[in-house]
């Protein structure tokens, strides 16, 4: 696996992984109700009460993380964490995904695809990124979701920290209702573009 990273442009291609990343870990965002939340950023674990038999998607992008909880103000996202998860495993989960929806020329046809997608323990999504108003950029961050084997594996074997960023969240979000928006992208995380072409081949990028 290439471990470069490069730095982001303007000019984006569509479908690249951009995160905050070392050379061993990579950051990845979630948002609970402050239940489950809380207990896990105090402990370092999702506590018993997360539900093991269901999807659970992971986002490197904190922009799209914040469309997506509001700003950590929607109803059972309110608090949002910073998870950082072990590299192996999050390239493990990007060999093992499938697309999560259906490309004629690259599943050739939807029964195959099903199939496949049934059989995945992760799936790749690809969704507009966001601006600090949380527009939609004309390029696309990564979704993954991990299920069955893969969350197994996420919860027990991937996470090296969990962090409650809702202050953070918190604090942008006021600065870009005041239009501050450079002192907002001064407290954004740094996310570098994550080399990872061999993990994520052509057939998830589409």
């Amino acid at each position: 696996m290439n471990d470069q990273s490069v730095p982001v442009t303007q000019q984006e291609p569509t479908f690249r992984v951009r995160a905050r990343h070392t050379e061993s870990t990579i950051t990845v965002y979630q948002a609970y109700r402050p239940e489950i939340g809380r207990a896990a950023a105090r402990d370092g674990r999702f506590p018993a009460s997360w539900k093991r038999d269901r999807m659970t998607w992971i986002k490197p992008s904190f922009l799209w993380m914040m469309y997506r909880c509001g700003w950590g103000t929607k109803e059972g996202q309110e608090t949002v964490l910073a998870i950082e998860i072990s590299r192996e495993g999050f390239v493990w989960a990007l060999r093992n995904a499938c697309l999560s929806h259906f490309v004629a020329d690259l599943h050739g046809d939807r029964v195959a695809w099903k199939r496949q997608l049934k059989q995945a323990p992760a799936r790749v999504q690809w969704d507009p990124e966001r601006d600090l108003r949380l527009d939609p950029l004309p390029y696309r961050s990564l979704q993954l979701g991990l299920a069955g084997e893969a969350a197994a594996r996420y919860a027990d074997e991937w996470i090296v920290g969990i962090e409650d960023v809702t202050p953070l969240a918190t604090e942008i979000h006021g600065l870009v209702r005041a239009g501050a928006l450079e002192r907002a992208a001064g407290l954004l995380p740094e996310e570098r573009a994550y080399a990872v072409e061999e993990a994520v081949p052509a057939r998830l990028r589409a």
